[in-house]
């Protein structure tokens, strides 16, 4: 399985983002010593891909086929797009607050602590539908992993399209989310210009 090892902080400075939509909450003190040249437009359309994938944590294969998926949805391919990359296993986890971070989520997926309906899910590609009810597996819930990760994640706002009892490590998926509820400083426009060459 490819693996993305890249120095996290190092690639937030270098796309221009904010640790915080990963889930770290350090900042970096370095500035970016950038000159200052004029960025193409096929620069910005990849720096807008760029980092789409990284926070997703997503490969250029698995990215191509969700744009294919998305171009082949009704309505808006940006849209669609964000929409499929929401709805990942791994980011519903996040999103619910279950870890602290969007890589620590995925691993909680991959060591298959979570039910997606009672049954035991460890793909963190897996889309969620509406109506889901994700939770934690019962034999981990009382591990010190859990309790850690609930105080660093408890005043983190959960989204409206997801409804969370953090008590009991569960969840529900009460409809998709709209492009709106997506709060990632993302420019999906760019993207599509950048695939439709």
């Amino acid at each position: 399985m490819a693996v993305n090892r890249v120095p996290v902080l190092k690639r937030c400075r270098s796309l221009g983002l904010d640790p915080i939509y990963l889930g770290i909450d350090k900042k970096s003190n370095r500035e970016l010593k950038r000159a200052n040249r004029k960025v193409s437009e096929y620069g910005l359309q990849m720096r807008e891909k760029q980092k789409a994938k990284f926070i997703y944590g997503v490969l250029e294969k698995p990215f191509r086929n969700y744009y294919a998926k998305a171009s082949k949805m009704e309505g808006m391919v940006g849209q669609n797009l964000m929409i499929l990359l929401e709805r990942r296993l791994d980011n519903v986890v996040f999103r619910m607050g279950f870890g602290r971070t969007r890589r620590e989520t995925r691993q909680i997926v991959d060591h298959k602590h979570i039910l997606v309906n009672g049954k035991c899910v460890n793909i963190p590609s897996y889309l969620v539908k509406a109506g889901d009810v994700i939770e934690v597996k019962e034999k981990v819930k009382s591990s010190q992993r859990y309790k850690d990760v609930l105080e660093v994640t408890g005043g983190r706002m959960v989204p409206a399209w997801l409804d969370v009892d953090q008590e009991n490590l569960r969840g529900t998926v009460k409809e998709l989310p709209t492009r709106d509820e997506i709060d990632v400083p993302v420019n999906e426009m760019l993207i599509v210009e950048l695939y439709s060459k």
